[in-house]
């Protein structure tokens, strides 16, 4: 394969055939298509996108690129949810044993951080033990067994998405919509799923700046998972401010005990149950969405959602007793410095997008492929739109190594936040949802 051509064709607006993204993902799955290039056509298509039938072919011979997992038949549907990536975004943590509790079997595959979307299993890296790379087969077995994994892609599960994922948080080619669908869709097709709920993000800290954006992208992925046989429903969800109070990988962690344990944040309760609830009626299990809130609500409530978050870590080799050790600690960064309003209001903005920004260069976040993650840093006790803030009280807490990186963060921050005399008219955190 002359791969250059095709770089070439795709740069120009040309469409490329099935056969001819088959190849070039096997190849470069084999490492014969040098990473240089990969990123060339990344780039192409970053700007001259692809056509519907190219997406299809591309997610396609992405999964096909490794195996996928095989379940055995039983009463208890195959589901699993995927955001398209937030700061402070922990919904999977509380979802999965909520999802276990209801009934469902979760083989969730995820990933790492991504610009500034803190990752999936850089969070869960942060719990002492905690193993997120798993055969496919321990992984068909633990979801067997209790119900719900949250592990990595296998050296087997969509290899050429592990290969192109990593190249896209470092050659600026990760807010396509083309990619993010076949990268997301291709993983979620290896898991033999009955169900899906995506969590489709647009605002200042999303990939997709705009509501029309992220519902382009809903309809795209929606459209793609159920022609292949896969329930798909996606929520439009806001993300111009975090996800719950903290921000950083331990302290995001220490947050979803939080929920699991029946405290606030609201908004992240709010989407937990939502995504249970889409759910239940898209595999038949609940008639409506109204008594589907109530069943996943009530099932969090019971607390058994957090014993069975408690076996899953055990199942992956968490050392429990450190883990509660751990969560008791104030803190376990070096440095925790609160920041304080210089007036009293309304906090009308806490910006999603600079929040992360600071994680990332406190040391939560990749700069590079090669970026080492700090899991103890991050920002935590965040004031949110709406609440009334005195002059001199805390608007957050900054958690870093150093007291450079403190001042650094709160030189940031100072334009995160702002405030207002009155209460701002706060937008709806689900917009829609598309079905």
């Amino acid at each position: 394969m002359n791969f250059l051509s095709l770089i070439e064709a795709k740069r120009d607006g040309k469409p490329l055939a099935a056969e001819e993204i088959q190849e070039f993902i096997s190849l470069y799955t084999d490492a014969k298509i040098p990473d240089y290039q990969m990123s060339a056509m990344l780039m192409a298509i970053y700007f001259r996108g692809l056509s519907t039938p190219e997406t299809t072919a591309l997610t396609m011979a992405m999964r096909d690129s490794g195996d996928t997992l095989t379940f055995p038949p039983e009463a208890r549907p195959l589901v699993d949810k995927h955001s398209t990536g937030g700061v402070g975004d922990k919904v999977s943590f509380p979802l999965a044993p909520l999802l276990a509790c209801l009934g469902f079997r979760v083989p969730m595959i995820s990933g790492r951080g991504l610009g500034i979307t803190g990752g999936t299993l850089d969070k869960l890296e942060s719990i002492p033990g905690f193993k997120t790379k798993l055969t496919a087969e321990l992984a068909v077995s633990q979801v067997q067994r209790i119900g719900c994994v949250i592990c990595g892609q296998t050296g087997r599960i969509a290899p050429a998405d592990k290969k192109i994922y990593a190249l896209r948080d470092v050659t600026g080619t990760v807010p396509s919509i083309p990619l993010i669908v076949a990268s997301i869709m291709s993983k979620k097709l290896a898991e033999s799923l009955n169900a899906l709920i995506l969590d489709v993000k647009f605002g200042t800290a999303a990939f997709m700046k705009t509501e029309a954006d992220a519902r382009a992208l809903a309809q795209a992925m929606v459209a793609l998972g159920n022609d292949c046989g896969v329930k798909t429903r996606a929520m439009v969800t806001d993300m111009n401010t975090p996800i719950g109070r903290a921000a950083g990988n331990w302290l995001e962690i220490k947050e979803s005990i939080d929920c699991l344990e029946g405290k606030k944040p609201t908004d992240l309760r709010t989407i937990v149950i939502e995504c249970a609830a889409h759910l239940l009626v898209q595999t038949g299990k609940a008639a409506d969405i109204e008594t589907a809130r109530k069943t996943a609500e009530d099932c969090l409530d019971s607390g058994q959602p957090a014993k069975k978050f408690d076996e899953m870590l055990k199942a992956q080799g968490a050392n429990i007793e450190a883990f509660n050790e751990r969560l008791h600690l104030k803190a376990t960064a070096k440095s925790v410095v609160e920041m304080k309003a210089s007036r009293s209001g309304f906090i009308s903005k806490c910006d999603a997008q600079i929040i992360g920004q600071v994680v990332r260069d406190l040391g939560g976040g990749r700069l590079t492929k090669e970026s080492e993650i700090n899991h103890d840093v991050g920002i935590d006790r965040m004031l949110k739109p709406g609440e009334p803030v005195k002059e001199g009280q805390a608007l957050c807490r900054i958690h870093a190594q150093d007291s450079s990186s403190v001042r650094e963060a709160t030189e940031s921050l100072e334009f995160a936040f702002e405030i207002a005399d009155q209460p701002p008219q706060l937008p709806p955190l689900i917009l829609d949802v598309v079905a």
